[in-house]
């Protein structure tokens, strides 16, 4: 039998650790006639067993059910019983995956435009424009695109990849593509490229779940021009 100190010794988990995860009915103990607490050689297992279940980004409640259904020794339960929980906290990770990207893309965008300004010497006004959603400025924006030849072809190769498969939906001044999730790294950086080279396009991205969608934009004399990279809506 150990106490609370040789167990956290052994194991590398603090005694107020120990203790709190025996408050949260996680790790059981004994106690010696005069309140001591004890724990056996299987407590050594139990806390592996948290700590792994912790690095996958698990809760506390969730690892008390699992503890429930690990401490009744099948381990084929145990497998049946975690595929889920990782499954849900691997859509969980994506979603947060996609987010960051979308936000990466939006940060990227934003760099650009104040580079783009220039320095003055007077005070700010609001021609200074530093922190302004860009939402209009796509439509005084020359139909024009600084790619040609190959990298025009490269780059319709990569959106059509990019968006193969996607469900097409009208969308005020464009279209709306809905796509898994997964893929929004890969569109929020061809949008931030494109805009590079196009400014008369404009881009949102909206995550619903497992979803994203993708909302592009253009002026009316360039409809031709979305069309052909993007698809016409169904």
């Amino acid at each position: 039998m150990m106490r609370i100190s040789q167990l956290a010794e052994r194991s590398g988990v603090p005694a107020t650790t120990l203790r709190f995860y025996e408050s949260a009915g996680l790790l059981p103990s004994g106690r010696t006639p005069a309140g001591y607490r004890t724990y056996d050689e299987s407590a050594l297992d139990r806390l592996a067993f948290i700590g792994a279940a912790k690095h996958l980004g698990l809760p506390l409640e969730e690892i008390g059910e699992l503890l429930g259904v690990w401490a009744a020794g099948a381990c084929a339960d145990v497998k049946a019983d975690l595929r889920p929980r990782i499954a849900a906290r691997l859509e969980e990770a994506r979603r947060r995956t996609a987010e960051l990207s979308g936000l990466t893309a939006t940060l990227h965008a934003a760099m650009e435009h104040l580079d783009a300004l220039p320095d003055r010497t007077g005070p700010c006004d609001p021609d200074c424009d530093f922190l302004a959603e860009r939402d209009e400025r796509w439509r005084s924006e020359p139909v024009a695109c600084s790619l040609n030849g190959d990298g025009l072809r490269e780059r319709t190769v990569q959106w059509r990849e990019a968006i193969h498969g996607a469900l097409r939906t009208p969308a005020p001044d464009g279209v709306r593509l809905t796509l898994p999730a997964d893929r929004a790294q890969a569109i929020a950086a061809l949008a931030s490229a494109e805009q590079r080279c196009c400014p008369f396009f404009d881009f949102r991205l909206h995550f619903d779940g497992p979803r994203l969608h993708l909302d592009v934009r253009a002026p009316a004399e360039s409809a031709d021009l979305l069309a052909e990279l993007f698809g016409p809506a169904a």
